[in-house]
């Protein structure tokens, strides 16, 4: 039921990209917005300045004692914690607490949406996802947890004829009513150590996304990933599965067809028509990481009925998203790639799985904790040295310590120069740094620009 907010007072907590843009739908409705967040005002800057001028009430800082149980709604920003005692006393007094996404999702709940989520590859599938829906001829939004935030979309005027809206486990803790059409959960692995207690609670997080899926709804799961479809044996609509083996790692939850890898594409079985395939050449999808999203991403479109041609066509044509496996340039014969978005190590093993042979690797950052072990296994005889960057340069140094040679930088400028004097023709000079970026970035779009600047000058 679409809610009505006109003159509620309502809080939005956290001021990122989402809390944002739920301030301007709020006001878009007839809300009274309050905004709080913990930097200062100073900190906030024009962001600060820009609320006061469209009224908004700002306050900074801790919490004042009372300030949410005085309102009528709280919305949350990801980035926030629902954990955080201010929202627990406010809960506990009957105040509503909703995510970003939640929020939107009320206006929204008319159009058909597909949920996606995971540790890795999210973004891939969501943008390839909406590629193909688009080839389809659907009015699609793209966007969540990547680029424009769920609530631009009820922002937006006009019908949209489909939602493809990336979910992080974060943004899946504010959800209540929301309900994906199709949803899939694409893999799981140790992440956001310091804000779930173990990775059961992660997983749990992230199972939030079949909660709401009712009658003539679906589930697409990677069906090689043992958390995931334990995770899925709780949806309660068919369940999909997608594999580079066409061999399921469980018997339960009983898949209602899948698609598996073949050379030079995948094929469908039990979905669609009979004998149904697709052909997977573009340089944006290489890799088994990435032919697992494009079969996922197959699987949610077709299942949604977008027809065959179309898939193949977005398939064929989609661009690729910045920072994730992005080749920036070959400069003497030495290809230049951007993976500044792998920001964990599952991640670097990913990219590393996509090369046979002669990496320099850079890494480094602000860990997040887990151990480098399996990213030096995977790299055996194909990395031939590791530059390091940032607060974890000395732990990555002692991890690669007797199995590869090991370039202290510091800067990624200084990491850049040393590579292209150690870079010979045929080798692949690989930024993917297993760290978050804040110790030295803004984010990991700042680190992979100045990664492509830097490359760009050599």
């Amino acid at each position: 039921m679409t809610p009505d907010l006109k003159d509620r007072d309502v809080v939005v907590y956290g001021l990122a990209k989402s809390g944002l843009a739920a301030i301007r739908l709020l006001q878009a409705k007839g809300a009274r917005v309050t905004a709080l967040d913990a930097r200062t005002e100073e900190a906030l800057g024009d962001t600060a300045r820009e609320l006061k001028a469209r009224g908004v009430t700002l306050v900074t800082g801790p919490t004042p004692p009372g300030l949410l149980e005085s309102k009528q709604l709280v919305v949350v920003s990801p980035g926030v914690p629902l954990a955080l005692p201010d929202l627990q006393k406010a809960r506990a007094a009957g105040v509503p607490i909703w995510g970003e996404v939640e929020l939107a999702w009320r206006y929204l709940s008319h159009v058909p949406l597909i949920g996606i989520t995971g540790t890795n590859g999210k973004s891939t599938t969501t943008a390839l996802t909406g590629e193909l829906f688009q080839k389809g001829g659907r009015r699609t939004f793209v966007g969540g947890n990547l680029g424009r935030p769920f609530a631009e979309a009820a922002l937006t005027p006009g019908d949209w004829d489909a939602l493809v809206v990336e979910l992080s486990s974060f943004q899946l803790e504010g959800i209540d009513t929301l309900r994906p059409r199709g949803s899939t959960i694409l893999n799981l692995t140790p992440d956001h150590i310091d804000r779930y207690e173990s990775h059961a609670a992660y997983g749990a997080a992230k199972a939030r996304i079949f909660r709401n899926q009712a009658q003539g709804d679906f589930v697409v799961v990677n069906a090689e990933d043992a958390d995931v479809m334990r995770l899925a044996e709780a949806a309660k609509v068919p369940v999909y599965g997608f594999s580079l083996s066409g061999r399921p790692v469980a018997a339960s939850p009983t898949l209602a067809g899948q698609a598996v890898a073949r050379p030079g594409g995948f094929r469908f079985e039990g979905v669609g028509e009979k004998g149904e395939s697709f052909t997977l050449t573009n340089r944006a999808l290489r890799g088994g990481h990435n032919a697992q999203n494009a079969m996922a991403a197959a699987l949610l479109a077709r299942l949604a009925g977008v027809p065959h041609e179309a898939v193949q066509a977005g398939l064929d044509s989609y661009p690729g998203l910045p920072h994730r496996l992005e080749s920036v340039r070959v400069l003497d014969g030495v290809e230049w790639v951007n993976d500044s978005k792998a920001t964990n190590v599952d991640s670097v093993l990913v990219a590393l799985r996509a090369f046979e042979k002669d990496v320099l690797l850079i890494a480094g950052g602000k860990g997040k904790g887990a151990p480098y072990k399996p990213m030096v296994d995977e790299g055996r005889g194909k990395v031939k040295g590791v530059l390091t960057i940032g607060q974890d340069a000395d732990t990555l140094a002692q991890a690669y310590e007797g199995t590869a040679p090991v370039y202290a930088c510091g800067t990624l400028a200084e990491a850049v120069r040393r590579a292209r004097a150690l870079a010979r023709s045929g080798d692949t000079v690989l930024l993917s740094p297993a760290c978050a970026s804040y110790d030295q970035f803004q984010n990991f779009e700042h680190r992979g620009d100045t990664f492509k600047r830097l490359v760009g000058e050599l």
